[in-house]
């Protein structure tokens, strides 16, 4: 091929590639827009209103949110830290199973669970029934029964259902360590739980502190557990503002401040990673060896690892299946089918919406590689670390001002707010990160040598993106459809407040019957919602386990 025919055909796609950029940079915009709109509705005049939340309910908002992130945090250090531990290090009854089952209660939302153990616990539930039963008390007077609809209750549902970001994380990293660094701890006399909390742990920081920081945006996130649970958090106070106050401007001054906490977050987790990196001290690469533990202690891994994915799992589970089995013609009685067909239409028109964008942004990056592209490519992730009370109020005063725009250049009105279009761009605002992040890791694996020899066979870059890319990264274009599929099926708050009316989802209906004391009727609903989320979190344990081969060694593990 001559150089003026390369030069040409060079010259040929830079329209194309800028043509690509210019729709990244655009989509970056449009997705960051509601985020743009909460603050700049915060700092726009809106009487005394902030200076009565402050006075009255902020202080409690802030205190509340931090005693729940606080200790949801150390519920899932303990239980996602420890079980990866176990899981990765050790060889005993079960390990196997556990490895994969232990992300299960992943795909439990907070607040399912949350009406389940309220079912299960309180005053007429099953299990005071049984106390009384055994014991002869009669009133509330005659015993004492811890109280879970209360912050430490909340605690402890989060923490039964978000651990699993914990241990994804942290499993991966203790995969990756060196096992040199384990074994020259062992060498100088350090016990196996010594060399947890001395070297592996301590190694694994960046990725723990990274699923702690996802464990508490989480928290910070969650409406139906604390609604439920009356817990004054900033989710609920900003449901309560705006919607119950009929306060928006309200709404985002308190959505702001919950904005600065998911900042310090981020700058937490960045922090705990910036300049920790380690390597192995040696070119050869040694297998994972699993050391095998004694009858005494396999016993005890075996019940540490099996009493999360009972309580997170299993357990509530369960008594939704009982439930809707006993209760499965009042449960369709409900329009269920209708509320199906709602949730899995958005789901179904998001995920397509959101893989598209995600093959445009990530492919853009790819075709000029610029800094700024993959700067856009970041901007446009950050909706997914924003709660979705906060991106509903900018969703709302993003269409306000696109309808002012069309009303002041055509003389109409462009109603999108409360209808299906403002439910499913909060969606896109929010999820889109999840199939951005995916497909960038899938075609950054794919050689450029490929595309060197596309472009010498005369293929342009959309051509390149369809008929070379595109076939590659099919698996992973199908789980990230997938992901952001169960995530649009489990989020409320968003759909709560950007809903058209009348319209119910599983997760809305759920929540409005769990609410009413009616989780018999709602709990098909709930176990739907399950079953869409075990097949991603079964793919994604898979997918970690397969990282790193291990060794079992026939001899038996210290304490």
């Amino acid at each position: 091929m001559s150089s003026e025919t390369a030069g040409r055909r060079h010259f040929m796609s830079l329209p194309l590639v800028d043509g690509w950029s210019a729709v990244t940079v655009a989509l970056a915009l449009v997705l960051t827009l509601p985020i743009i709109a909460v603050i700049s509705l915060a700092l726009a005049p809106a009487g005394d209103i902030w200076s009565h939340l402050a006075s009255t309910v902020l202080p409690h908002y802030i205190s509340t949110s931090l005693w729940l992130m606080t200790g949801t945090a150390l519920g899932t250090l303990v239980i996602g830290a420890g079980t990866a531990w176990l899981v990765t290090m050790y060889e005993f009854p079960g390990r196997r199973l556990f490895e994969w089952a232990l992300v299960l209660p992943l795909a439990m939302p907070a607040y399912v669970i949350a009406y389940v153990y309220t079912d299960l616990l309180e005053f007429a539930g099953p299990v005071q029934g049984m106390l009384r039963d055994m014991f002869g008390w009669q009133t509330r007077l005659d015993y004492w029964f811890p109280n879970i609809r209360t912050l430490g209750g909340a605690i402890a549902m989060m923490s039964l259902v978000l651990y699993p970001y914990v241990y994804l994380l942290a499993r991966a990293a203790f995969l990756e360590q060196s096992v040199c660094a384990l074994e020259v701890s062992r060498t100088l006399g350090k016990s196996a739980f010594q060399t947890f909390r001395h070297v592996a742990l301590p190694l694994a920081r960046p990725a723990v502190i990274a699923g702690l920081s996802l464990v508490m945006m989480e928290t910070l996130n969650d409406f139906g557990t604390v609604d439920y649970f009356a817990v004054a958090t900033f989710t609920a106070g900003i449901y309560d503002v705006w919607l119950n106050m009929n306060s928006i401007a309200g709404a985002a001054q308190l959505a702001v401040v919950m904005l600065i906490f998911i900042l310090g977050l981020i700058l937490t987790e960045r922090l705990a990673r910036r300049g920790r990196r380690f390597h192995n001290t040696t070119t050869r690469y040694q297998d994972l060896q699993r050391g095998v533990l004694s009858p005494g202690y396999a016993v005890i891994a075996m019940i540490v690892c099996l009493l999360p994915i009972i309580l997170g799992f299993a357990l509530p589970a369960g008594r939704l299946a009982y439930f809707s089995v006993n209760y499965f013609d009042e449960a369709l009685a409900t329009d269920f089918f209708r509320y199906v067909f709602n949730s899995v239409s958005l789901a179904g028109v998001t995920a397509l919406i959101a893989v598209a964008i995600g093959l445009v942004m990530t492919y853009s990056v790819r075709l000029g590689g610029s800094k700024a592209m993959r700067t856009a490519n970041r901007i446009a992730s950050i909706g997914y670390a924003v709660p979705g009370a906060v991106l509903a109020i900018g969703v709302i005063v993003t269409l306000g001002w696109l309808n002012e725009i069309y009303g002041s250049a055509t003389g109409g009105r462009l109603l999108l707010t409360g209808t299906l279009v403002a439910v499913v761009f909060g969606y896109l605002c929010r999820f889109s990160a999840l199939s951005i992040g995916s497909l960038e890791s899938s075609l950054g694996k794919i050689t450029p040598s490929m595309d060197d020899a596309a472009r010498s066979l005369g293929c342009r870059p959309t051509g390149m993106l369809r008929r070379v890319h595109m076939p590659i990264m099919r698996p992973t274009i199908l789980t990230a459809g997938l992901l952001v599929f169960v995530d649009v099926m489990k989020e409320l708050p968003m759909t709560i407040l950007l809903r058209p009316f009348n319209f119910e989802t599983l997760a809305t209906y759920v929540h409005q019957y769990a609410s009413d004391e009616l989780l018999e009727q709602s709990s098909l609903g709930a176990l739907t919602i399950v079953a869409c989320g075990v097949l991603p979190v079964i793919l994604l344990s898979r997918s970690i386990a397969g990282s790193r081969r291990g060794r079992t060694l026939p001899v038996e593990a210290e304490a």
